[in-house]
C-alpha cells in the first residue's frame, strides 16, 4: 500500500478531499498532518469503518521539521498533497506574520524534507522513490486582480495584493524552484473560490447563511460588486486528484468553475432560496447590510480552466445554481440543530 502525506486535512478542502480520495483509491493510505488551528475540524473527516484503517491523523505543524522528517521515515511517504495554509485574507491583513511562517516556511520545510528523502542528488531519484510526486494546492489570488474582461491563465504574471496571496505566491515559487533546480516531480494547482459543505463560518457563503438564519445583519463589503469564479469543493477535489495522477511534472494547472458571480448575486440568491426553504416573517434580503470595504479588496478573479480540461479531461460537474443548493441544505442542517 502506498502512503501519501496530506497536510491540512482537517480544513475545508482537505476534509472533503480525504473522504473522496480514500473511497476512490483503495491502494492508498493517507497520513493527515494538521496543526488544528481555529479553522480545522476533525469531525468533518467522515470515513466508513472499512476505510478508517487506511487513515492516520497526526496533530502537528508543517513547520516542525523533526516531526515532518519522522513522518516521512515512519510511514515511508511516497507522495505529498499539500493543502495546509492560513487562508483568510482579513486575518492576513491583521496578522501577516503567521501567514509567512505557516505558508512559506511550512511549504519549504515539506518540500525540502521530501527532496532529501526521495532523491540522491538533483535530478536523481532513489529507485524506491522514482515515482514520488509533490502537489501544492494554491490559489488564483496569486495573480492579483482582473479588469472587466479577461481570465487568469497558467502564464498570467503573479501580482499578489494581500499578505495572504503574497505568501501563497511565495509558496508557488518555492515549489517551482525545487522542480527546476533539483528536478523534483512537482505539480501546482491554482483554484478559484471554493464553496460547499464543511467550510469555516468566517467565509462569505457560510456567513450569509448563518447570519440570515439567526436574523442578524448580513455583512457585505463595499458595494457588493466584487466578482469571483466559484468552484464547488468536490469538483476541486476531483481536479486535484486528476492533476496528481495524470499531470505533467513541473506543470501548473488552474482549476476554476466558470461561475463568475458578484457578491450581490451570491447574497440575493442565497436569500431567495432560504425564503422558500426556511420561511421567515421578513425577506432575508432585508438583512443585507453594506459595510466598509476590505483594505486592498481585489475587484475580480476569473480562471481559464482550459488547460486542465483539454489535457487532463477534468470538468466541473456542478454549476453555481446546483452547487449552492447542496451547500445551503448542508448549512441549514448545521445551523438549525
Amino acid at each position: 500500500m502506498k502512503s501519501i502525506l496530506l497536510t491540512g486535512g482537517a480544513g475545508f478542502i482537505g476534509a472533503n478531499f480525504i473522504s473522496y480520495f480514500l473511497e476512490a483509491y483503495p491502494e492508498y493510505s493517507l497520513i493527515n498532518l494538521d496543526a488544528l488551528t481555529y479553522a480545522a475540524n476533525v469531525d468533518h473527516i467522515e470515513l466508513s469503518d472499512n476505510i478508517k484503517k487506511r487513515y492516520t491523523f497526526i496533530e502537528g505543524s508543517i513547520c516542525n521539521r523533526p516531526l515532518v522528517e519522522s513522518i516521512f521515515k515512519k510511514y515511508n511517504i511516497k507522495g505529498v498533497l499539500h493543502f495546509a495554509a492560513e487562508s483568510h485574507v482579513d486575518n492576513s491583513i491583521k496578522n501577516p506574520g503567521i501567514f509567512i511562517e505557516t505558508n512559506v516556511t511550512g511549504t519549504f520545510t515539506l518540500i525540502d524534507v521530501a527532496f532529501k528523502k526521495w532523491m540522491d542528488k538533483p535530478f536523481i531519484y532513489k529507485n524506491e522513490y522514482k515515482d514520488c510526486r509533490f502537489l501544492h494546492v494554491s490559489t488564483d489570488e496569486v495573480y492579483g486582480t482582473l479588469g472587466k474582461t479577461g481570465l487568469f491563465t497558467e502564464t498570467t504574471p503573479y501580482a499578489p495584493n494581500s499578505p495572504y496571496s503574497a505568501s501563497k505566491a511565495s509558496c508557488d515559487m518555492i515549489v517551482r524552484s525545487y522542480h527546476h533546480t533539483y528536478g523534483m516531480n512537482t505539480i501546482i494547482t491554482n483554484c478559484s473560490n471554493n464553496y460547499g459543505p464543511k467550510q469555516h463560518n468566517e467565509k462569505l457563503i457560510p456567513t450569509i447563511i448563518r447570519k440570515a438564519l439567526s436574523g442578524e445583519a448580513i455583512p457585505i463589503y463595499g458595494d457588493g460588486k466584487n466578482i469571483r469564479d466559484w468552484l464547488y469543493v468536490l469538483d476541486h477535489c476531483k481536479g486535484i486528484d486528476i492533476a496528481f495522477h495524470k499531470g505533467i511534472s513541473g506543470e501548473v494547472y488552474n482549476i476554476g468553475g466558470r461561475n463568475e458571480k458578484d457578491n450581490l448575486y451570491i447574497v440575493n440568491k442565497i436569500c431567495s432560496i432560504l425564503d422558500k426553504q426556511v420561511p421567515n416573517k421578513i425577506p432575508y434580503a432585508s438583512l443585507i447590510t453594506f459595510i466598509e470595504d476590505r483594505a486592498g479588496h481585489d475587484k475580480r478573479y476569473a480562471i481559464d480552466a482550459t488547460k486542465i480540461e483539454d489535457t487532463l479531461g477534468w470538468k466541473a460537474d456542478e454549476n453555481f445554481e446546483s452547487g449552492i443548493k447542496k451547500t445551503i441544505n448542508w448549512y441549514i442542517k448545521k445551523y438549525t440543530k
